[in-house]
């Protein structure tokens, strides 16, 4: 593929998170104490359609409250309602044209200390973990996976929580929609255990792989967890 090509996936892979950060931008103002989760979910699906041109999603759109923010992601738990000192997690995968973004952030209502000190963490383990992605080349998905728990058990210790990585992946593949999948494979196209391969590399079609980094903090002694996740290979 051409430098031409491939930097015009790239901006758009940056123009559909960009687009993404706006459409979370409008969503705060839905975050209420006393809201489900499901009616919190059903009100995005309208925002992102009716004002964002959010023609679908291409995972579930994810929405969870304090406990349920600990299951992993395939689960289904009993709808919730938030309450006034809660932690929450939104994790949305919106298509914008035929582009796919992927986006998490993690909300606090109140002043609970642990829940701060949990969401304001999340941004400097995401970093710390890119930045050993550029400093090395040749990195493949389980050795970056293996980086992620350690910036995330380095965290905890640093700040007293003793927090843990909470999910089995740190991030996958993403690209136009839909994005390149190995059927009954999920190692290969994942940050995790397992993926031996260089995450920099062609894929499908001949193509630069991109990645999105997930990082997935639980606090299990107080029954929480928060994550965030964006481009990993662009910006």
């Amino acid at each position: 593929m051409t430098t031409t090509e491939e930097t015009h996936r790239a901006t758009s892979l940056q123009d559909a998170q960009d687009k993404a950060l706006t459409l979370f931008a409008a969503i705060e103002p839905l975050i209420v104490p006393g809201i489900t989760e499901k009616a919190l979910s059903d009100s995005i699906h309208r925002l992102g359609a009716e004002h964002h041109n959010v023609r679908t999603h291409w995972h579930k759109r994810l929405v969870r409250s304090g406990p349920n923010t600990l299951r992993p992601f395939a689960d289904n738990p009993p709808d919730r309602t938030l309450l006034a000192d809660d932690i929450l997690v939104i994790d949305l995968g919106p298509v914008f044209e035929e582009w796919e973004a992927d986006f998490g952030r993690t909300y606090v209502l109140g002043n609970d200390p642990a829940k701060l000190a949990l969401r304001d963490a999340l941004e400097g383990i995401w970093v710390a973990v890119k930045e050993e992605f550029d400093r090395r080349p040749e990195i493949t998905g389980a050795e970056l996976y293996a980086i992620a728990e350690q910036k995330v058990k380095e965290a905890g210790e640093r700040e007293g929580w003793g927090w843990v990585f909470g999910a089995e992946i740190a991030g996958h593949i993403v690209g136009s929609f839909p994005h390149e999948r190995i059927p009954n494979d999920r190692i290969s196209l994942y940050i995790t255990p397992g993926n031996g391969e260089r995450m920099r590399g062609k894929g499908k079609g001949g193509w630069e792989r991109h990645w999105i980094l997930e990082i997935h903090v639980h606090d299990k002694e107080r029954g929480f967890g928060g994550f965030c996740e964006r481009l990993l290979t662009v910006g």
